[in-house]
């Protein structure tokens, strides 16, 4: 069986390839718009639109999050996640093939919906096969995958424009990072297959969970794409068109919580794990406010190249490399010393909002913007930003039974993808509206700073109905 710190690795590269599939969109989108190519040519609000293609691939991605836990935690975690990888390769490829908004979006869509069971699938891994005295450093090791991942679609995104340009013509130039990223990710697929043949110490069964998956998909996307349909053909916002989706989503959850399966009782149906669902979509807000339209955001203000714009912008993507391992590192010594991991969740965030409020400030202030002071901001957001979520998971860790692990964490982030499926269009329309950025970036700051005062709520520092809370500082329950 491979060592522990072996999987760390394998779900580090898979996070990579899986956020440098998605993040890519983001830079592409910029170009388009900049270079009035393609389906953004003639659109009213090109921002919005852009946001709402981004928006749309996390739709997907949030509504198959709890149930593909499910499906790992019955057909086993390893099979799932590699299903998911697979498809994530073959479908990147497809929307690099294929022309036409229809298409394209349904494609990202496709991809969402494969990479929804990666997320819920990766943590329950790393939690099943680490020490439990490493478990937050080792969700925060695998995650930072993320971090190189948004890096490596912004600095590599203009470049591969550019030979797109050469190769392919200037219309069809953005096709090219679609197919460099997704051929990278099937190359990773099938060494992560045989990976996971050894982890799992027998054949993997990967028929039943893609045939599941599969099934949930087609009903999921179609149900997507009538909600952008529609939104197009009666001329709805592109902001409300992202809301019908969010409402899609909830009420599924909805009913999952009616009918109480799935093993959902702590997921759905406990007070502290909720409060960490809902508190952690400022996280996925802030992700891709940034993750998506940091290139556009530092371009504007600079008024700078698209490759100097994604060098800068990966000063946020990068600082994950070290926010992430450390902040998970930081969390575990604060549960063995006593401070407990919410105390220390809820210091990092406010840590974080206050530098989204300075970011703001700076680009409002100042006139002419300096790539560099943008590129330290950026960089200290994004250092607290990549830190609270391995803190955050291994807080919903703690607080969930270790059989409920796969729905629990698909729960986590199903609510948290509210922020991803809302920011990028949400942020774009409010660029449209008001010509800058800064009202979006005050709007994620806002976000953040109520998150942290959501974590306060969370009483508990171990599964419900177990004798585990412990005084932290202050008296509180240490969690």
């Amino acid at each position: 069986v491979p060592h522990y710190r072996t999987l760390w690795l394998v779900l580090f590269a898979g996070w990579m390839f899986a956020y440098a599939d998605r993040a890519i969109t983001g830079p592409v989108v910029t170009w388009m718009i900049d270079n009035d190519v393609d389906f953004l040519r003639a659109a009213e609000n090109p921002h919005a639109l852009g946001g709402l293609i981004g928006s749309l691939f996390f739709a997907g991605y949030m509504l198959t999050q709890l149930p593909s836990g499910h499906l790992g935690d019955r057909f086993g975690h390893a099979a799932v996640l590699t299903v998911s990888f697979v498809w994530a390769g073959v479908a990147t490829i497809a929307s690099g093939v294929f022309a036409g908004l229809l298409t394209f979006v349904a494609l990202r869509v496709i991809t969402g919906l494969g990479e929804g069971a990666f997320y819920s699938n990766d943590r329950s891994l790393v939690v099943a096969h680490t020490p439990e005295h490493k478990r937050s450093l080792g969700l925060g090791v695998a995650i930072t995958g993320l971090a190189f991942g948004l890096t490596a679609a912004n600095i590599a995104a203009p470049p591969l424009l550019d030979l797109g340009e050469d190769v392919l013509g200037r219309e069809h130039a953005w096709k090219l990072p679609f197919l460099v990223f997704g051929a990278c990710t099937l190359v990773l697929s099938a060494f992560m297959w045989r990976f996971m043949r050894r982890l799992a110490g027998r054949p993997l069964r990967l028929r039943a969970p893609f045939a599941r998956l599969a099934a949930m998909a087609a009903v999921f996307c179609a149900l997507i794409m009538t909600l952008f349909w529609a939104s197009d053909r009666l001329g709805i916002p592109e902001w409300a068109a992202a809301a019908a989706q969010i409402v899609l989503a909830l009420a599924i959850v909805a009913v999952m919580r009616r009918r109480g399966g799935m093993h959902l009782s702590i997921s759905l149906r406990d007070r502290d794990t909720m409060l960490v669902y809902i508190a952690a979509i400022s996280i996925l807000w802030s992700i891709w406010l940034f993750g998506y339209w940091s290139v556009a955001i530092v371009s504007s203000a600079a008024d700078s190249s698209l490759t100097e714009a994604g060098l800068t912008a990966a000063f946020n993507a990068g600082a994950g490399i070290i926010g992430f391992p450390v902040g998970g590192r930081l969390s575990d010594i604060a549960k063995r010393r006593g401070f407990g991991r919410r105390n220390l969740l809820i210091v990092a965030t406010v840590g974080q909002g206050v530098l989204v409020l300075l970011f703001g400030a700076y680009l409002q202030l100042v006139g002419e913007p300096s790539l560099w002071v943008m590129g330290a901001l950026m960089f200290g957001t994004g250092l607290f930003l990549n830190a609270v979520q391995p803190m955050s998971q291994a807080l919903t860790a703690d607080l969930v039974r270790p059989e409920n692990h796969g729905s629990a964490f698909g729960m986590w982030n199903l609510v948290a993808e509210i922020g991803a499926v809302a920011s990028p269009v949400v942020s774009g329309a409010l660029r449209d509206a008001t010509g800058g950025w800064t009202t979006a970036i005050y709007l994620d700051a806002g976000l953040v700073l109520v998150s942290a005062a959501l974590y306060l709520g969370v009483r508990r520092s171990g599964p419900a109905g177990t004798d585990t809370a412990a005084v932290g500082v202050g008296g509180r329950a240490a969690a």
